[in-house]
C-alpha cells in the first residue's frame, strides 16, 4: 500500500470517514476490542465502507507507524455520481456505452479493464462499494494512467445501477457463458451497459436474472474461460466494431 494513500490510527480513520473521504478499504485487526475500535466499526458500517479483519502481522506490513489496529486505504481518484454521469452522457448526444464490474477482485485485471475501456470510448465504469478491487498503485500502473481519464462510479449494489440504466433506456447485457447467444448474435449499436463478472464466480445469479440480454464468447479450445480483462476487451471491441 502506498504511503501517501493510507491513513492509520483509530481516531484518524473515524474522522476521515465522517468527513466523507473517499476510502477504498479499511483493514482492522482481528480480535481487537475497545470503545474507540467499536466507534470505528460503527462508522464503517453506517457509511458502507469496505473493510476486512486481518492479523496484526498484515497491518505491520502495511505500515511501520503506530496503527492502533487499523489502516485505511484512500482512493487517489474522486468517484463520479452515477445519475449525473448517465444524464450528462445522454445529453451529449453520444450513444451511451457503460461498463459494470460485478466484484472484479484482482487489481491488475481492474487496471487492464480500465485501460481498455478508455481506449474504446466507454462513458463510465460502475463498481460496487464492497467486494471489488481498490484503485491503488497497481491498478493505476496497469491502467497506464487511464484511471484518471475515465469516470468511475461506486454504487451500493450493481442492481442499483442496473435499474437506473434500464429506466434511462440503456440495455444491460451480461457477459456470461450461461447462454446460447454469442456476442456476434446480438446488436450492440443501441445504448448499452456491459456487465463483467468476478474472476471466480462470474456474475452474481441474482444480477443475471435482471439483465436484458446475455452473450458469450465462442471458445474452441479446452480451456473453459478467458481472463476477465481479455474477455472484456473482446466485448468492448465488438461494440466498437458494430458502431463504426
Amino acid at each position: 500500500m502506498e504511503k501517501d494513500t493510507q491513513i492509520f490510527g483509530l481516531r484518524a480513520i473515524i474522522e476521515a470517514i465522517n468527513a466523507n473521504s473517499t476510502i477504498d478499504k479499511v483493514f482492522l485487526q482481528k480480535g481487537l476490542k475497545g470503545e474507540l475500535f467499536q466507534e470505528l466499526e460503527f462508522a464503517i458500517k453506517k457509511n458502507g465502507v469496505n473493510a476486512s479483519y486481518v492479523p496484526i502481522e498484515k497491518l505491520n506490513k502495511l505500515t511501520t507507524n503506530n496503527h492502533q489496529g487499523a489502516v485505511a486505504q484512500i482512493s487517489p481518484i474522486t468517484f463520479h455520481d452515477l445519475e449525473t454521469l448517465v444524464e450528462k452522457t445522454i445529453a451529449s448526444g453520444a450513444t451511451p456505452l457503460f461498463l459494470m464490474l460485478d466484484q472484479i477482485s484482482d487489481v491488475r485485471n481492474f487496471g487492464a479493464i480500465i485501460r481498455t475501456a478508455e481506449c474504446t470510448g466507454v462513458n463510465g465504469i460502475i463498481v460496487q462499494k464492497k467486494g471489488g478491487a481498490p484503485v491503488n498503485g497497481d491498478a493505476i500502473k496497469t491502467s497506464a494512467g487511464a484511471v484518471f481519464k475515465i469516470p468511475i462510479c461506486k454504487v451500493d449494489h450493481i442492481k442499483d445501477a442496473m435499474f437506473y440504466m434500464q429506466a434511462s433506456g440503456i440495455k444491460v447485457i451480461a457477459a456470461t457463458e450461461k447462454t446460447d447467444n454469442t456476442i456476434y448474435d446480438i446488436s450492440l449499436k443501441e445504448p448499452c451497459a456491459i456487465i463483467m463478472g468476478s474472476e471466480g464466480r462470474g456474475i452474481n445469479p441474482s444480477v443475471l436474472k435482471l439483465v436484458d440480454a446475455k452473450a458469450k464468447l465462442p471458445l474452441l479450445g479446452d480451456i473453459e474461460s478467458l481472463n476477465v480483462s481479455v474477455a472484456c476487451g473482446v466485448f468492448l471491441y465488438e461494440v466498437l466494431r458494430q458502431r463504426l
